[in-house]
């Protein structure tokens, strides 16, 4: 037998370097690049490794490893989920640092490769530096807190052990159905140490995506739930997109003119001109779609996995007799909500179902497709209304920012955004305009996930306008990935809007009789409490120290032209704008539907005894569905 001295890393890196994934005839690399920061624990090794393979293996330089693992998860999830990047650090905080990250992308099912630095399996020296020490297991260290986040976890303690764990590894990230973060924890002393390695565990290997078709029985009860529905509605979920079923949902609702509401992970599964779409579901979504789900006779989810604010806290779907069909890869999320399950990939099972209905030219009852138009024609004199900015000298609201950027982009542009009011406000609001224009990442919401994610979609479609849409707040959180965008020359369009504090949760706050305590970025007042002059934080002049070109609107006008040169840049651009303050109103309609966060039982202070009042008319009508 044929066989490679290498070193483990080496053998690694020469691995992932020949791994494909193919779907629909299209093929593409597996793991296409590697991000790292080095320490001790993985510089003599992956690092090493990294420097000798060479081109094979692009290495990107990052900043901070959470940063490094929402780029890497930006790439992948613009890429379809069929190409991934790998990210390594070192042991310790370098490590502990991945955990937010693999928790995004797991809960988001979206493929990233961990490669955490471990402390030495041969025990030469022990404690090490960063090592955490546990009286009661000595073969436990910081990584294990990676297991509960990662689809597949892996302590290579052998260098022979990277084999199969190497090939499980590349099973998960390709699977539609399991794909999330698989992290191979390695010692550094493993990392640098040689052996013979096969030659056949470095050929090219194809890992064939699967479509799997939905079962006969199934596929028979959908279609009967189908057609003895007078009301149904579509929520399409992610899984449209991570399916490619754009044009399949497009054709199927063209046909059955079944009314399609959109989730924030599938928001963009139709057009927004599309006749069947009725927007956002929830209580950020629009009242069209919110009124239609609460009188709907049948649910058909289409890749979704009914989070709360799909189902409004289980309130929004009203009808007693309403009934659930879940096309879904995975069962685990097809059988929710006690739904008949139809187990397949979304575009297949779509093609199946269509096929079966168009066969009997099933298509809903006129007078509910005439409600469905008129419904969605009434919210978007909505959105008019929020948009409009008939003072081009005045401060923009958020709404306001988010109607000039929509007057500017084309079908190319990709809007980026996870946490805080934007993406409410963008999920009412946003007119999208292409299958992956819509990068809302809301499974995880994670403060911080916008700038990094920009340049990881970037990497993945470089001849395409990134937008990355930030509050202070999340600004903040995670600036530093900025210096990469400056160091790769990657043209992304950072429009940060400052309204000085925390406007999602300060609004949230005031809702549950919290007052808005602690949620704005203020001096002390008198009394203690946050209550003094906004902070004198200039966020524009940090973006412009990390290298970016920075420009300033301070009015309507100032914006539009802010936006408009920023969108032809060709180098890192920040767009830096004051909206209203925290304790003011961004501008859309308010919440559409309810969204369940406990009010304290007992209270001295009115705003909390009379939000708890409202809290218990709401919960009533809460079911399960069973």
């Amino acid at each position: 037998m044929s066989t490679r001295r290498l070193t483990t890393a080496q053998a690694l890196v020469s691995f992932l370097a020949r791994q494909y994934t193919e779907r629909d005839g299209r093929r593409q690399r597996l793991v296409s690049a590697t991000w790292g920061i080095f320490g001790h624990g993985n510089v003599a090794g992956i690092g090493q490794a990294l420097l000798e393979t060479g081109p094979s293996m692009p290495f990107l330089q990052g900043r901070n490893e959470q940063s490094m693992v929402h780029a890497a998860v930006g790439y992948a999830r613009q890429s379809g989920r069929l190409s991934a990047h790998a990210v390594t650090t070192s042991i310790g905080p370098g490590a502990t640092n991945l955990v937010t990250g693999a928790a995004l992308a797991t809960i988001n099912h979206l493929p990233v490769l961990l490669l955490p630095g471990d402390t030495f399996a041969t025990r030469p020296a022990d404690p090490i530096l960063q090592q955490l020490e546990v009286p009661s297991a000595g073969d436990v260290s910081v990584n294990d807190c990676l297991r509960p986040v990662s689809r597949y976890f892996d302590r290579i303690t052998r260098p022979e052990a990277l084999v199969p764990a190497a090939l499980q590894a590349m099973r998960i990230l390709a699977d539609p159905a399991e794909t999330g973060a698989v992290t191979l924890a390695l010692p550094q002393d493993v990392q640098a140490e040689a052996y013979d390695w096969p030659e056949e565990f470095f050929a090219e290997r194809i890992w064939y995506v699967r479509r799997p078709a939905p079962d006969a029985h199934e596929l028979e009860q959908a279609v009967r739930a189908v057609r003895t529905a007078r009301r149904p509605l579509i929520v399409a979920g992610g899984g449209v997109h991570h399916s490619a079923a754009e044009e399949t949902l497009a054709a199927f609702a063209a046909a059955t003119r079944i009314p399609v509401a959109s989730t924030q992970a599938g928001k963009g599964s139709l057009r927004h001109d599309h006749p069947a779409d009725v927007g956002g579901i929830g209580p950020t979504g629009t009242a069209a779609a919110d009124e239609l789900a609460r009188s709907a006779d049948l649910v058909i989810g289409i890749g979704t996995r009914y989070s709360d604010f799909t189902t409004a806290s289980a309130t929004l779907f009203a009808n007693p007799a309403v009934r659930f069909l879940n096309l879904n890869i995975t069962g685990f999320d097809a059988h929710k909500l006690a739904a008949l399950p139809l187990v397949a990939d979304a575009r297949t099972a779509l093609e199946a179902l269509s096929g079966a209905l168009n066969g009997r030219n099933y298509r809903v009852d006129p007078a509910y497709e005439t409600e469905c138009t008129e419904a969605k024609e009434r919210w978007e004199q909505r959105v008019d209304a929020a948009f409009a900015a008939d003072d081009p000298h005045a401060r923009p609201t958020q709404a306001q920012v988010i109607g000039l950027l929509d007057t500017l982009v084309t079908d190319d542009d990709i809007l980026i955004n996870a946490a805080g009011s934007l993406p409410g406000d963008l999920h009412k609001l946003w007119r999208t305009r292409s299958r992956r224009q819509y990068h809302v990442e809301y499974g995880y919401s994670c403060m911080g996930y916008e700038i990094p994610a920009a340049i990881g979609v970037q990497l993945a479609a470089p001849d395409r306008p990134v937008w990355a849409l930030v509050g202070d707040g999340t600004y903040l959180m995670n600036p530093t990935e900025i210096v990469t965008a400056v160091q790769e020359n990657l043209p992304i369009k950072v429009v940060v809007l400052q309204n000085h504090g925390y406007a999602s949760i300060g609004g949230l706050s005031e809702t549950v009789g919290g007052e808005r305590f602690g949620t704005a970025y203020r001096h002390r007042g008198a009394d203690g409490s946050f209550t003094g002059p906004p902070l004198p934080v200039d966020l524009a002049a940090n973006a412009a120290s990390l290298g970016m070109r920075v420009l300033r609107a301070k009015t309507v006008h100032d914006l539009r032209e802010a936006l408009t040169e920023a969108r032809s840049a060709d180098r890192p651009t920040c767009v830096y704008v004051e909206t209203e303050t925290a304790d003011t109103v961004s501008g859309p309609p308010p919440a559409q539907a309810w969204w369940d966060v406990p009010v304290a039982e007992t209270a001295t202070r009115p705003s909390a005894v009379k939000a708890r009042e409202d809290y218990d008319r709401q919960v009533a009508a809460r079911r399960r569905h069973l």
